[in-house]
């Protein structure tokens, strides 16, 4: 935190993440907002290439990549979004982890969740989430015709 910055009671994450093949090249979206205003203040976004992955580990690095970026703006209680059930399960704890390399992933999500007082990790269906898809596409078209 800076100087004059307050801490926020509550900051939300969308985020998204896909790949054009399963896998194939791939990339990640996330919008960090305040949701104490109205419209809610968009904080911080997130739209980048991440190579060549698999759509659940791209899901995964977009929610590290939010949360990542939302510790620049430091809040009580975090809500995450994401249209990804298997992220959204897993974190919560109601899915294992069964795949090996989702692991890591997985971790590094819930040590960065914990230094949270409350978290609150919820399914969207897609069309609430279009905001965090079109930074995902837009990352993926700009390297597909770079």
């Amino acid at each position: 935190m800076t100087g004059d910055d307050p801490a926020r009671d509550e900051i939300v994450v969308y985020c998204d993440g896909g790949a054009r093949g399963n896998p194939g090249p791939a990339a990640i979206g996330a919008i960090v907002l305040d949701p104490s205003t109205t419209p809610p203040t968009r904080l911080a976004t997130v739209s980048e290439c991440i190579g060549t992955a698999t759509n659940n580990v791209a899901e995964y690095e977009a929610l590290i990549a939010g949360l990542e970026a939302a510790r620049t703006f430091p809040a009580r209680v975090v809500r995450v979004r994401a249209d990804s059930m298997l992220v959204v399960e897993q974190l919560n704890g109601r899915w294992r982890v069964k795949q090996s390399h989702l692991r890591p992933l997985h971790a590094r999500a819930r040590a960065l969740l914990d230094e949270y007082d409350e978290v609150d990790v919820a399914h969207v269906r897609r069309e609430q989430n279009v905001d965090a898809d079109a930074l995902v596409n837009a990352a993926l078209d700009a390297a597909l015709d770079a």
